[in-house]
């Protein structure tokens, strides 16, 4: 066999493959015995009929469309390792000359990765939100622990905001009460915003025993975006009470024996959340410095094809998840097709830039990923997929997705390797210091947002 590579353009290639005829023997013989498996001839036994007399009865022809459809494969693998190429996709073959006892001729376009040059990153600077906690900040966090541990006591008196009352719902579409229309003894907190657009008028000024009815657009269920005529009635009404804010509430919520207590670890945790916030802000910000400073071309296929399995994530799982279709969507974003089609086209290029960057870099830097940070990646994706580990791996596995997770650790690192280097600043001019052991893991999920949309773990994605 010989073979020779013409460069389309950077990310595209043809390959001119020649076969001498004697090399397709294994093929031929194969696809005889496949024939001979398939049809009967009479006066041979099944599986015995001589080769002859298949070029007679079924033509030569047949024959060599089967090996040479079983030889093509091997042929064009062979021509992408002597080419040292690394190819992306399917190719597209081109048979250009087939002569019985003589030649195979054929060519195969197919995109490649290409070949990119990772300049010096080390002069990368980028500023971050200071970590700020004030007083506010530890106000907020406790009054949202003071909410938990509010007690309720019904009352006779009209609903009021933040009160909580206890419902009774019925909603009708075009006149007729729906299946999963009908709920009772529903628990609602006034203001909270949790049940149905209009329901906090509806119900306020309500005592115990009062209806009301009102029109609101259904978020779920066999009608959701239709709509509906809902009923509601207040069977009761019950007033809030928040504990006070001392030391007994302190031990109540908490293991602390004081207020002051519970509010030094408000702040602390409060400040790990905004460093990690820091954290990850660095690496996004880091990155598009990074892709700024390297030229990516993108395959136009490879390109299409991402963009096209976003859409279709979108659609099919996370939509279809919560009862909207696109259209709907869109008009809760406030976005126009045209503008969800240019953000999701915008969105795909980072992605595939990304990938092609951080793989280069992990080539570069001679990175590997050990059984250990596999593992701890694995555990991560599976908790938030809300499998359980023996699950997740088993799903992984027969999907055949495990070099899948290895290049998103090896990511990872790599972007690690370009945020050590780099200055990272904070709106008061100080030099952050993002030295972490999780920083390897927390790049990783930088590198996931930069690289796709919020796919299920198990989802199989566009890549190279």
């Amino acid at each position: 066999m010989k073979s020779a590579v013409e460069t389309l353009n950077p990310t595209r290639v043809r390959l001119t493959v020649e076969v001498p005829f004697e090399e397709l023997k294994d093929s031929l013989d194969a696809a005889y015995k496949k024939i001979n498996q398939q049809v009967t001839v009479k006066g041979f036994r099944k599986g015995k009929i001589p080769a002859r007399i298949i070029d007679q009865r079924f033509g030569r022809g047949a024959v060599l469309e089967e090996a040479v459809n079983d030889a093509l494969p091997k042929f064009y693998t062979e021509a992408v390792n002597e080419a040292e190429i690394d190819v992306l996709g399917q190719p597209e073959v081109d048979i250009t000359e087939l002569k019985d006892g003589e030649t195979l001729n054929f060519t195969a376009e197919v995109d490649i990765r290409p070949t990119l040059e990772i300049p010096d990153f080390s002069g990368i600077e980028v500023e971050v939100d200071a970590v700020e906690v004030t007083e506010d900040d530890i106000a907020e966090s406790v009054e949202q622990l003071r909410e938990r541990f509010a007690s309720t006591s019904p009352v006779e008196r009209a609903a009021e905001d933040g009160d909580v009352v206890t419902l009774d719902l019925e909603a009708k579409v075009e006149g007729e009460i729906l299946e999963d229309g009908v709920a009772s003894g529903v628990s609602y907190t006034i203001g909270s915003g949790e049940l149905l657009d209009g329901i906090d008028d509806a119900v306020k000024g309500l005592e115990a025993g009062g209806e009301a009815t009102f029109t609101s657009e259904l978020k779920g269920g066999s009608a959701a975006g239709k709509e509906a005529e809902v009923t509601v009635k207040v069977s009761q009404v019950a007033a809030r009470e928040l504990p006070e804010l001392d030391d007994d509430f302190a031990q109540l919520a908490s293991e602390f024996d004081t207020l002051d207590e519970l509010k030094a670890d408000s702040r602390k945790r409060l400040e790990n959340m905004k460093q990690y916030d820091q954290a990850t802000q660095a690496q996004e910000r880091v990155l598009e410095k990074l892709l700024e400073l390297v030229e990516v071309p993108v395959p136009e296929k490879l390109l299409e094809d991402e963009i096209n399995t976003r859409k279709h994530n979108l659609e099919h799982h996370q939509l279809g998840q919560m009862g909207l279709d696109l259209e709907k969507y869109l008009e809760i974003q406030g976005k126009t097709l045209e503008e969800f089609e240019t953000e999701t086209r915008e969105a795909a290029v980072k992605g595939i830039k990304t990938q092609f960057v951080l793989d280069e870099l992990v080539k570069q830097e001679k990175l590997n990923v050990n059984q250990e940070e596999l593992t701890e990646h694995l555990m991560r994706r599976a908790a938030s997929s809300g499998m359980s580990p023996d699950q997740f791996a088993q799903a992984v596995v027969e999907g055949g997705q495990v070099p899948l997770l290895v290049g998103e650790v090896a990511r990872g690192k790599a972007l690690a390797v370009v945020v050590e280097k780099a200055t990272v600043k904070d709106t008061n001019g100080e030099i952050i210091d993002l030295d972490d052991e999780d920083e390897d893991e927390q790049t990783t999920e930088t590198v996931e947002l930069a690289e796709t949309d919020a796919e299920t773990p198990t989802e199989q994605k566009t890549e190279g």
